[in-house]
């Protein structure tokens, strides 16, 4: 079959505001935080080159 790569757009909470655009990030799912936002960043995965 056919190999295919998906993605998707999810609203995440940063507090320290440590990820930037193309970073490959960990995100958890948590209580609603605010109409959108139901998810928090965990960890930094992968800087963005």
């Amino acid at each position: 079959g056919k190999t295919m790569q998906r993605s998707t757009k999810l609203y995440a909470h940063d507090e320290t505001n440590d990820a930037k655009a193309g970073d490959r990030v960990r995100i958890q799912e948590t209580r609603p935080l605010s109409k959108t936002k139901h998810w928090r960043l965990v960890e930094v995965l992968e800087r963005a080159k």
